[in-house]
């Protein structure tokens, strides 16, 4: 079984894209595996706990979180989950922890995706990805963290461009303070849950860039994606 959880939205904006492409992928998905889609909270205390709540009662055999990263113009697959919380911005509870280790652990975990592969196949599929060193210190890395010492099966972490079915992403610099202003993606809906798929298949079969040809197959055949 595989566990997707995506986010709600936060810092005042209505929607958030990882929530909107996990959707867009459950809607369509026919993949090897059962798949089990959860929401998370934006909270640094209600996050981690959900969670392992979700891992506890569905125990996965993988686990892919995505958020989004509103400064971002590709899919971002992360190698590396930080022991740092420090939020720009309180979470959904009003909580804005600032240089808080999250355990007593190394200063970075190592993703458990084959994080070459999985880039290589996304990109096989068309869409733009790039591999990501830094998930920001927000509530997004908060999780990663925690699923990697929740658990020992195979996980990982992808940001996906804050798209909206209307005007601009309010959020964005969770990940990307430094970067001057928000670009508006070139990406789509499709190509959100194309990439989700692909990372997937990838982890599941590993077969590599064939997992991004299956997946312009999928795009192709499914009515939701049309």
């Amino acid at each position: 079984m595989v566990l997707v959880t995506a986010f709600e939205p936060f810092g005042g904006d209505t929607e958030n894209a990882s929530a909107a492409a996990v959707a867009r992928l459950d809607a369509g998905w026919d993949g090897p595996a059962r798949l089990v889609t959860e929401l998370l909270p934006v909270s640094f205390a209600g996050s981690g706990a959900r969670l392992q709540q979700l891992l506890l009662r569905h125990r996965p055999d993988l686990v892919l979180c995505v958020g989004e990263a509103g400064r971002r113009r590709a899919v971002s697959v992360e190698r590396w989950a930080r022991n740092l919380d420090d939020a720009r911005i309180p979470d959904n509870d009003g909580e804005q922890p600032r240089g808080v280790a999250i355990d007593e652990g190394p200063e970075r975990l190592p993703t458990r995706l084959d994080a070459a592969a999985v880039v290589a196949a996304v990109a096989a599929a068309g869409v733009a990805v790039e591999a990501s060193d830094d998930a920001g210190a927000f509530v997004c890395n908060h999780v990663f963290r925690v699923l990697l010492t929740a658990t020992d099966v195979p996980a990982g972490f992808v940001h996906v461009p804050a798209l909206r079915t209307r005007g601009r992403a309010q959020v964005g610099a969770e990940t990307d303070p430094g970067s001057a202003g928000a670009p508006v993606p070139e990406l789509t809906p499709d190509d959100l849950a194309t990439a989700l798929r692909v990372v997937l298949l990838t982890a599941l079969t590993g077969s590599g860039t064939a997992a991004g040809e299956d997946a312009l197959t999928w795009v192709a055949t499914t009515d939701l994606l049309q």
